[in-house]
């Protein structure tokens, strides 16, 4: 029995036979000889994902995701950033008997959890558990931040189980969705959407700090009123953010495993180097914004001033946060991340000179721009080395568990440098040469994702 095929480019088939929302480059048809006539469709594939065209790139569902997310960050990233005004206070007041690497811990150990659980909060939200991870996120950060409250002067073991531990997880599970979101709703424009959400830790890192400042060391009100006020201000936000928050496409429900993915990242040097770059860098990174307020007290400072040193700091990484966006496109993200992360680490090496109140201005404004500008960069970043945007999730889930174990490890290390002498110069200088080495691996990423696209372009 003969047969003839026919090679139809794109075809258009009629209603009944293939459903015209099914996309295929090139089909088969094949029609037997004899006989009552069969067709066979060969080379089809399911209706893929939404092009980019389809993406709206704005709208009110858009901006109001934005929004939420905003205060999502403001919330927990926010928070975390303002552990310099605790890393002062435990360490002169309500937790004195331990050392400043001891209680750097805590800290730490708050910005591990919430930066680490996105490997499992990036993975529910590839199946389709948005709502779940931000409503109980949500509950699980009020509820330890008003337990908080409760820990009583040198119980170190009820401040970690509290803030160190609960308010990680709960703000963890928030903070990849919160982020992840985005490319639901922007792609030409998602450097700028993630630079504003991005923004939002840094404005919560400059509204945490005063009003802790101003509470904890008033002693008419003293350490459970000023905790309990601040998680007040966060339980509220929370719940705004959980009604502003919505999804706008459903999510793979059955990703690949974990493993799996890992696996085929691993093969993406572009993402590996940048993957261990955020890592490296994050050993350092958080240096300045855990000691500067303590750094300015032990030299003599003004206390007034000293307290506030924490705060401009943060308001000049409000201002790097945002400026990225405007012209992301232009100057590439990846540049950016290289040149912010190259000046970050210039900075932290200028810590060995801090002893004025010039010298501490001049640091505080100039870190704040650039460390905010490379927080900024983080997600656009691996979004723009994801080529499936269903696999977002999980690659910023493995990235972000790396970049946790640097936060970890790297202002205990500090600490356990500084000793109860405050030698400043030893923490200054490992932490810069960390840094240091970030930026390197994040230039080894940009060499590595040309290389690639040069390949690819010489292919076609």
């Amino acid at each position: 029995m003969s047969t003839s095929q026919l090679e139809l480019p794109e075809p258009k088939f009629d209603a009944g036979i293939v459903s015209p929302s099914v996309h295929t480059s090139v089909t088969t048809i094949t029609l037997d000889s004899y006989g009552p006539q069969t067709l066979k469709v060969e080379g089809l594939t399911p209706p893929s994902a939404p092009a980019v065209d389809d993406i709206p790139d704005g709208g009110v569902a858009a901006w109001t995701t934005v929004a939420g997310a905003f205060l999502c960050q403001m919330c927990a990233f926010g928070y975390t950033g303002a552990f310099g005004v605790y890393q002062d206070y435990y360490t002169r007041v309500y937790l004195s008997n331990e050392s400043s690497s001891a209680v750097s811990w805590i800290g730490s150990l708050n910005a591990f959890i919430m930066i680490s659980s996105g490997l499992i909060a990036g993975r529910l939200y590839d199946r389709g558990y948005f709502y779940h991870l931000l409503y109980g996120g949500s509950l699980l950060l009020s509820f330890s931040l008003f337990m908080l409250s409760l820990a009583k002067p040198q119980q170190y073991y009820q401040i970690i189980l509290s803030q160190g531990i609960g308010v990680g997880l709960g703000g963890g599970m928030t903070y990849i969705p919160s982020v992840a979101i985005l490319s639901q709703y922007f792609s030409k424009r998602r450097s700028l959407a993630m630079t504003i959400v991005a923004s939002g830790s840094s404005l919560g890192s400059i509204i945490h700090p005063i009003m802790l400042n101003n509470t904890l060391n008033n002693p008419r009100l003293g350490f459970a009123i000023a905790a309990r006020a601040n998680a007040g201000l966060i339980s509220g936000l929370m719940l705004i953010a959980c009604f502003l928050m919505r999804t706008r496409t459903k999510q793979v429900n059955t990703p690949p495993p974990l493993w799996a993915s890992a696996k085929r990242f691993a093969k993406d040097g572009s993402y590996v180097f940048a993957a261990l770059g955020m890592t490296i860098f994050a050993l350092g990174f958080y240096f300045p914004l855990f000691y500067i307020q303590l750094d300015s007290l032990a030299h003599g400072l003004n206390n007034t001033f000293s307290f506030y040193s924490l705060v401009l700091l943060n308001v000049c990484s409000f201002v790097g946060r945002l400026s990225p966006g405007f012209f992301a496109n232009k100057l590439g993200v990846h540049n950016i991340t290289v040149v912010s992360t190259f000046c970050c680490a210039v900075l932290i090496f200028a810590m060995i000179g801090l002893g004025s109140v010039a010298s501490v201005v001049v640091i505080a404004i100039i870190y704040g721009f650039f460390a905010g500008a490379y927080v900024a960069m983080i997600a656009p970043l691996l979004a723009s080395l994801t080529d499936d945007m269903s696999e977002l999730g999980a690659r910023m889930g493995i990235a972000f568990a790396l970049y946790g174990v640097g936060s970890l490890i790297g202002t205990p290390i500090s600490g356990a440098l500084l000793t109860d002498s405050f030698i400043w110069w030893r923490p200054a200088v490992f932490s810069g040469v960390m840094a240091l080495v970030g930026a390197g691996c994040f230039t080894m990423s940009i060499i590595l994702l040309h290389r690639r696209k040069a390949h690819q372009h010489n292919e076609v």
